[in-house]
C-alpha cells in the first residue's frame, strides 16, 4: 500500500442486491462509527492476488489497493445503527475491489478507513441540481434526502441502462416525489443537460456523478452556459472510459525503461510497485497531480480523468496516470525524473 490511511478492522453485518449488478453492504467498524457528512466516502482496502513463477515453481504473492465508496444514506441512520452503508456495482473487467467485496459473505472481515469527503454538500445554494449516472446515484442518495428534509429547493435526474439498474430508486421516489426524473437507456431517453441548468436559479449549483461521458457532458453544457464554474461539483469513480481496459505499454523516455500495465491495473500502481516515485493525491482524476508529459502516442489515449481540459484531452499534452489508460498500444510519457 502506498497510502497513510490508518485501517481499522470492520465486519459485515448484511448484504442486499438492489440491482442485478449492485449489492449493498452494511460494515461495522471494530472501533465504532465515525460522523460523516453527505458526499462522503468509505476506504476499503482491497486484497489482489497476484500469480507469478519463481525458479519454474509457482507463488501467490497479496498486494493491497485502496477503493473507495460513497456511504449511502444519512449520518444519522449510521450513528443509530452503529453501521455504514456502501453499495457496489460488480465490473467485469474491473480492477479487482468489486470482485473482492462482492466475494463477502456475512460475518466476514474486511479492513476500512475513516470516512473523508471530497464532494461537499454547500448549504447556501438557492436551488440544487442533482445529476446521477448508473453507480454514481451513491453519493447523491445522502445529499437528495438531507436537503429534501431541509425543504431546499430541489431538482434530480437520474438515468440508469434499463429500470431495474435503478438502485435506490424507491428511496428517493419517497423523499423527492415530483422533484425526481428517471431516464432509461432501454426506452431511448436522455438528460437534457441544457434544459436542466437552464431551469436553475441564478447562482443556483449542479452536482453530477456517473460515468466519464456524463461528467463531460455536464461540464460542456455549464460551460456554455455562462454560469460560475465553483457552482458546479462533481465525482467521478475513475474506472469508467469510452473504451474497454485492456493493457498496454508505458516507456519513461527520461528513465530509459519500458513498462507493461495490466488490464486490471493503473499505471500509478504500476509505477510505485516498480519503485518509480510518482506525485498523486485523490488516484481519481479529479486534482491532475500526478499527470505526466505525453511525449509520443501509439494507439487510443482514454482519458477518464475530469482534470484535463477538453483541448487538453484532443491534444493528448498530459496523461493522468492514476485512471487514464491506452488502448491498442501504447504511450511515451516523460516523468520529469533528471538524474542528478
Amino acid at each position: 500500500m502506498h497510502d497513510d490511511i490508518s485501517w481499522q478492522r470492520a465486519h459485515v453485518r448484511a448484504l442486499r442486491d438492489l440491482t442485478p449488478s449492485v449489492r449493498e453492504f452494511e460494515l461495522v467498524p471494530e472501533t465504532g462509527v465515525r460522523n460523516w457528512t453527505p458526499g462522503s466516502h468509505l476506504r476499503v482496502r482491497v486484497p489482489l492476488a497476484q500469480v507469478g513463477e519463481v525458479s519454474h515453481e509457482m507463488r501467490h504473492e497479496v498486494r493491497h489497493e485502496t477503493r473507495h465508496y460513497s456511504l449511502i444514506g444519512l449520518p444519522a441512520e449510521s450513528s443509530s445503527r452503529g453501521a455504514y452503508r456502501i453499495a457496489v456495482k460488480r465490473l467485469e473487467p474491473g480492477r479487482g475491489g468489486s470482485r473482492y467485496l462482492w466475494s463477502l459473505a456475512e460475518g466476514a472481515e474486511l479492513a476500512i478507513g475513516e470516512p473523508a469527503n471530497h464532494f461537499e454538500l454547500s448549504p447556501t445554494a438557492p436551488q440544487y441540481l442533482l445529476v446521477a449516472g448508473g453507480i454514481g446515484v451513491t453519493p447523491l442518495v445522502a445529499m437528495a434526502r438531507t436537503l429534501a428534509a431541509r425543504g431546499a429547493a430541489l431538482r434530480m435526474c437520474y438515468s440508469a441502462r434499463s429500470a431495474q439498474e435503478l438502485a435506490y430508486h424507491d428511496e428517493l421516489a419517497d423523499a423527492l416525489g415530483a422533484s425526481l426524473a428517471v431516464y432509461t437507456g432501454e426506452s431511448g431517453e436522455r438528460i437534457d443537460l441544457d434544459a436542466e441548468i437552464a431551469g436553475l436559479a441564478p447562482g443556483g449549483q449542479l452536482y453530477v456523478c456517473g460515468p466519464i461521458v456524463l461528467l463531460d457532458a455536464a461540464r460542456e453544457a455549464w460551460e456554455r452556459s455562462g454560469r460560475a464554474i465553483g457552482d458546479l461539483r462533481f465525482e467521478t469513480f475513475g474506472n469508467t472510459g469510452r473504451h474497454a481496459a485492456v493493457p498496454f505499454w508505458v516507456e519513461l523516455v527520461d528513465r530509459g525503461r519500458r513498462i507493461e500495465v495490466p488490464a486490471d491495473r493503473s499505471l500509478l500502481d504500476v509505477l510505485e510497485d516498480a519503485g518509480i516515485a510518482a506525485l498523486s493525491d485523490c488516484r481519481r482524476g479529479e486534482c491532475g497531480l500526478c499527470a505526466l508529459r505525453v511525449v509520443r502516442t501509439d494507439g487510443i489515449v482514454d482519458h477518464r480523468d475530469v482534470f484535463l481540459s477538453a483541448r487538453q484531452k484532443a491534444a493528448n499534452e498530459r496523461f493522468c496516470t492514476c485512471v487514464s489508460r491506452v488502448s491498442g498500444g501504447g504511450i511515451v510519457l516523460d516523468s520529469a525524473y533528471r538524474p542528478e
